[in-house]
């Protein structure tokens, strides 16, 4: 499947993934099964931070952390549809990380993440279509990405948490490129 994401730096050089798809819809409840599905396509793949040049890589258990964790089965309306959604622009989230933040290791993840969590910001778009179909503007979140250092000396994409919507950065369908 093709998808319709790129990364645009505004004026004041701030980068954020624009999603042009909504994938995963509804007017209920997010299928998180379905978004599990998805992401297995990206397990293998290997991302670089810009910034940094630090490499990420997509593991075999992102797909369920990302679709069940704890932080996945609070989010409700919005933001559940936002993070649903973002599973499209993660290789680009991961690219355009910034402001890496250290954690030292729980005892519960002795195992998975024995050298300890990264913590990076990042954002993305979604568009918000109109009546007839079209695209009117799109909705600006932040996001954390959790980023996992494991006894292989590897760092794994492990969730994605606090999502926040941007009020103050509205983009009009017309400021974008696809």
């Amino acid at each position: 499947m093709k998808r319709k994401v790129n990364v645009i730096e505004d004026l004041d050089g701030k980068k954020t993934v624009f999603i042009h798809d909504i994938l995963f819809k509804g007017k209920r409840a997010v299928k998180w099964d379905e978004v599990e599905k998805y992401l297995r396509q990206y397990v293998g793949d290997i991302c670089t931070i810009d910034d940094s040049n630090e490499v990420i890589y997509i593991g075999a258990d992102l797909p369920d952390e990302y679709a069940h964790s704890n932080y996945t089965h609070i989010l409700k309306g919005a933001n559940a549809k936002a993070k649903a959604n973002a599973a499209q622009g993660l290789p680009e989230l991961i690219k355009i990380a910034d402001g890496k933040k250290f954690t030292e290791n729980k005892v519960k993840h002795n195992v998975d993440a024995m050298y300890g969590w990264y913590r990076y910001s990042s954002r993305f778009a979604l568009p918000v279509f109109g009546e007839d179909g079209e695209i009117t503007r799109y909705n600006v979140f932040n996001v954390i990405m959790i980023i996992r250092h494991a006894r292989d000396g590897k760092k794994y994409l492990y969730d994605i948490i606090n999502i926040k919507k941007e009020t103050s950065t509205l983009f009009q369908s017309e400021d974008i490129t696809q």
